[in-house]
Order: C-alpha cells, then sequence, then structure tokens
C-alpha cells in the first residue's frame, strides 16, 4: 500500500468502486449499524491474482451536528488513506446530505487471496452471500492498492441512503 494517496488516485478508486450485492438495511438512527462487507480487488501485477478482504464496517448512530459542518467526520480503522479522502471528500463531496456526525470502523478485515479471475469470484461470492439472506451483507469490487477508499465510498453510499430515513426518524421525535 502507498503511504500517499493523490487525489486523482482518490478519484480513480471512488469512480471504480461497485457495489455488486447491497446491504437490504439502512443505517439506523438511535442505534449502531454494523455491515458485514467482501470487498474484492484484482491485483495489479498478476494476472487472475483476486484478493477477497471480509470483514465490518461500524456505523455509530447519527449525532446532529455542530454548525461547522462534517469536519467532525471520522473514520476509524481505515488506517492512512483515511485522511487523504478525508480532505478529498471535504474538496469534491457534497456535503448537503451530512447533515449529523458518524463515526466508521473496519473491523476485523481478513485476506484472501485466489487465482481465478475476478468476474467468476465476484460471481460465486454474490450467490454465497446471498444464500445466507443477512439483510447487512455488501460484496463490493474496487481497486487493490486504494481498497480502503472502496469502503469508504460504500460507507458515504449508505449515508446517502440513510439520510431521509434518519431525518425523518429526527423530525418524529421532535429533534429536528
Amino acid at each position: 500500500m502507498r503511504s500517499s494517496l493523490t487525489f486523482d488516485d482518490i478519484s480513480y478508486a471512488m469512480e471504480t468502486t461497485q457495489v455488486l450485492l447491497e446491504p437490504d438495511r439502512r443505517i439506523d438512527t438511535f442505534g449502531s449499524t454494523n455491515f458485514e462487507f467482501h470487498l474484492i480487488t484484482e491485483s495489479m501485477d498478476r494476472v487472475d491474482e483476486v484478493r477477497i478482504r471480509e470483514g465490518r464496517i461500524e456505523a455509530e448512530r447519527p449525532r446532529i451536528l455542530r454548525p461547522e459542518g462534517y469536519e467532525d467526520l471520522m473514520f476509524e480503522g481505515f488506517g492512512e488513506q483515511a485522511e487523504a479522502f478525508a480532505d478529498w471528500f471535504r474538496e469534491n463531496g457534497n456535503p448537503a446530505f451530512l447533515k449529523y456526525g458518524f463515526n466508521f470502523a473496519a473491523r476485523d478485515v481478513v485476506e484472501n487471496v485466489v487465482h481465478e479471475n475476478i468476474y467468476s469470484v465476484s460471481d460465486r461470492v454474490v450467490e454465497d452471500i446471498r444464500g445466507k439472506n443477512s439483510p447487512m451483507n455488501a460484496v463490493l469490487t474496487g481497486v487493490d492498492d486504494t481498497w480502503e477508499i472502496s469502503l469508504l465510498k460504500f460507507t458515504l453510499e449508505m449515508i446517502e441512503k440513510s439520510h431521509e430515513i434518519n431525518v425523518f426518524d429526527f423530525k418524529r421525535r421532535g429533534l429536528l
């Protein structure tokens, strides 16, 4: 893994990351949420070498932000790439959907390398995960050397998809 990322590296990872299987559930408004992920990446140096990373992403309950906005956004457990991503997001992100703060943590990440093409690996992993019928599982494809950025993109998409429900819940309880 490279220690310093450029905005181009981050943009490329954001553009090429795909969610192949999205969780059925969203981020809970008044409790923490745990997503299980399977991130599939292809080696840039070797033909038919695919890395499957599995782990958990924890989203703490949303909190209403102070006026300074999303400066509180933290990505615990994501490593060095998180700081570069936060800088990129401040410049390129859409702050309109971030009305409250989140802390994300990537936990229990394990890696397996298989020697097949990425398409058959992706198809097999999606089929296996669908068979588990778990509403909190996600399958992604991304870029190997910026795989953490792929996870960060996924978390931002989950924020965006959860936002309307979370705002409704806050309003219903008189908090907004």
